[in-house]
């Protein structure tokens, strides 16, 4: 009888380059990194050099593809930032360029792929809009197919002057696609249909958080019908029922991400919940750690639970592994990423000792290959 092969897990970190507006980006592309399943440490495999500020990455559903932001006010030569796309090598984990395509908008911040894996949906920050690329047979992306602007303004005169498209991401029937707007202090629902690479406005259009809450990113949590949204501004967690026949957000509950006796500047970034779904967990930048919330399975409320240090200063994004058993912390400020092992039972997080350097660390994304 064959032996059946482990399949691989690597570790894809995009960075800040030495390309504006970044000041502090000094990375030299896309960092590939081996991981250990069982100690969760990562071992330097590749540095795909080149690509100007892959900010934000996502694979394709059969993880045979890689596509990154190139969050720029400008690339080859015209306004507006960009997406690239890269082959996946299966045994390896390394990457080939394939192509990159303009994003239809400026500073392009996140990404996401859609279920069938036939388009990416692309969340373009300065400019507040998102658009749609088409995804070839090959890989290979085409001149965006769909377009829209966001518009209106926030509570805060300062950092929500005008729409800023944060994120955007299919839900897990590949029906809608829900767009995080910072300044607009909304969650824009998007009908999708992914054949045509389009998005339809919705109705109900959207769902209202806080005034100058600031929602940033969200996440689906892995089995139920509810969604989390992370607020950079407040520094909250907000949770939502998510009725996946209509396409509707109902507010849940809101709690802080901070301890009460924080007094200091601090914002959200990332949001992720356990593959368990038993808990979900938020990025804090200033106070530098990962809030834990624990999820009622009845109702989907989050109930805080603990604050944890990041290892590092400004954790940017963060992964969890696809078994639930490391979180791994891209401390853009002090260029590592730190391995910290998950309690499945409580929810919190010990360290491993595994410190890894990458320069100017965005996002971290974990990939199972080969299996």
């Amino acid at each position: 009888m064959a032996r059946q092969e482990t399949p691989a897990m690597f570790a894809y970190v995009g960075t800040y380059t030495a390309t504006p507006p970044h000041a502090r980006g000094r990375a030299e592309g896309i960092y590939v990194y081996r991981l250990d399943a069982s100690s969760g440490a990562l071992t330097h495999a590749r540095t795909i050099p080149g690509v100007v500020n892959p900010s934000f990455l996502a694979p394709d559903p059969r993880r045979r593809y890689l596509y990154a932001t190139n969050e720029a006010p400008e690339i080859d030569g015209q306004a507006g930032g960009a997406v690239s796309a890269f082959a996946i090598d299966p045994a390896t984990g390394d990457l080939t360029y394939l192509n990159r395509q303009p994003s239809r908008g400026d500073d392009p911040c996140h990404l996401s792929v859609d279920r069938t894996g036939r388009c990416v949906l692309v969340a373009n920050y300065t400019s507040g809009n998102v658009a749609v690329l088409p995804v070839g047979e090959d890989g290979r992306l085409g001149p965006a197919t769909d377009f829209h602007q966001h518009a209106g303004s926030g509570a805060d005169p300062r950092r929500q002057e005008g729409p800023h498209a944060h994120s955007i991401t299919p839900d897990p029937a590949n029906r809608y696609a829900l767009a995080a707007d910072l300044r607009l202090d909304r969650v824009l629902i998007y009908r999708l249909d992914p054949a045509r690479g389009a998005l339809q406005p919705h109705d109900p259009p959207s769902a209202a958080l806080a005034p100058g809450a600031g929602p940033r990113h969200l996440a689906f949590h892995p089995s139920a019908p509810y969604v989390y949204v992370i607020n950079e501004l407040d520094s909250t967690l907000t949770a939502f029922a998510w009725d996946g026949a209509r396409g509707a957000l109902r507010a849940i509950g809101t709690a802080s991400t901070l301890p009460e006796d924080f007094a200091g500047t601090s914002h959200c970034a990332d949001v992720h919940v356990a593959p368990s779904g038993r808990f979900a967990y938020g990025s804090n930048r200033g106070h530098d750690s990962i809030a834990i919330f624990a999820v009622d399975p009845a109702t989907g409320a989050p109930t805080a639970v603990g604050h944890q240090p990041t290892g590092g200063r400004t954790p940017r994004n963060f992964a969890i592994d696809p078994a639930g058993t490391f979180l791994f912390a891209a401390n853009q400020d002090t260029d590592t990423v730190v391995t910290c092992r998950i309690d499945g039972e409580t929810g919190q997080r010990t360290p491993t000792a595994q410190v890894t350097e990458v320069p100017s660390p965005f996002c971290v994304w974990i990939v199972r290959l080969g299996g």
